[in-house]
């Protein structure tokens, strides 16, 4: 698939949306009824074996328009872990925080936190107290974010359990930034931005500078399906390999499994299966979703409202079985 310029995809977008009578509109009339009733759902792109085969605006900025796309920005910050990884930059996922990246730990900190490993941050299991949820403003409100993470309380054994903490990625980002000598933005627009023909607009940095690891981000609906569409389709953009093939197929591996969800958990990814179809997808506070679902050739884009809660329970629940009964079986 070429890149699209902003004005291309705009025109195409435009295009579709003034035709309601297509096919494509057709086979995924149930839905566009579905998500329309969810008053948290902004918009929705959906595209298949490359092509955008449905795509619709119920409510909340326009089609282009830049939009926060909260702890997606985690799946990103994974997938920059990959190329470093690929560059040589970080020699394994078995690295530890001691042997790369020593200088960042605080002498405070539990001795087990310089056996933290790449993988542990990946997904999750670094063990140390969870800078997420009720603890999240303490955390930002910090002096030293990386400091603050890493002198936390060890409530597990790296690598034992899941827990959820945007401090576990912010420090995987300042590993890369340290490892390749470049800002995260840097890297995100070298590395993603540029290949796959994506803005990537600055976004909140913490007291040092660093681009924050984890949140924050911010994509078009456009951006967000061109970057699951890279996963799925193997690490590669218009005939060119952007990630390695063994890294999206390590990342899409299940290691852990959230306790809120039930989702099994990869390299910032989380995975299910319906009815036998696996899918993958990226997922941000208030309903910010990438999804992905190789076996069915789809890439799903997803914006919602995000200074509202989506909760497995609740709204992200509703956004599953969207996915999993209306869009699967439509496709």
């Amino acid at each position: 698939m070429p890149t699209l310029s902003r004005r291309t995809f705009l025109s195409s977008t435009a295009a579709l949306l003034a035709s309601p009578l297509t096919a494509q509109t057709d086979r995924f009339q149930s839905v566009a009824e579905t998500a329309r009733r969810f008053d948290q759902c902004h918009a929705i792109a959906i595209t298949q074996d490359g092509k955008q085969v449905y795509a619709e605006v119920f409510r909340g900025p326009a089609i282009d328009r830049i939009v926060p796309i909260k702890s997606v920005s985690k799946t990103i910050v994974a997938a920059l872990a990959g190329a470093a990884i690929d560059r040589g930059e970080i020699p394994s996922v078995q690295a530890t925080l001691g042997d790369i990246a020593a200088k960042l730990i605080p002498s405070k900190a539990d001795p087990r936190v310089a056996h933290i490993t790449i993988e542990n941050l990946l997904t999750m299991q670094a063990g140390l107290e969870r800078t997420s949820g009720r603890n999240y403003g303490v955390w930002v409100n910090s002096r030293n974010w990386v400091s603050n993470a890493l002198s936390r309380p060890m409530v597990a054994d790296p690598g034992t359990a899941m827990l959820y903490s945007t401090g576990s990625s912010h420090v995987m980002g300042t590993v890369l930034s340290e490892v390749s000598g470049k800002s995260l933005l840097a890297l995100a627009r070298d590395r993603l931005g540029q290949p796959l023909g994506i803005e990537i607009p600055a976004w909140t940095r913490d007291p040092q500078g660093r681009y924050l690891g984890g949140n924050e981000m911010a994509l078009t609906l456009q951006a967000m399906s061109r970057f699951g569409e890279l996963y799925r389709n193997g690490g590669r953009v218009d005939g060119k390999q952007v990630l390695s093939e063994g890294w999206v197929r390590q990342s899409l591996m299940p290691i852990t499994r959230s306790v809120f969800s039930g989702l099994a958990y990869g390299y910032g990814w989380f995975l299910g299966e319906s009815n036998g179809v696996g899918y993958a997808l990226a997922r941000g506070y208030g309903g910010q979703i990438i999804c992905i679902i190789p076996e069915l050739l789809l890439t799903i884009a997803i914006t919602s409202d995000p200074t509202r809660i989506a909760r497995s329970a609740g709204y992200f629940g509703d956004l599953l079985g969207l996915i999993e009964n209306d869009i699967i079986p439509a496709a």
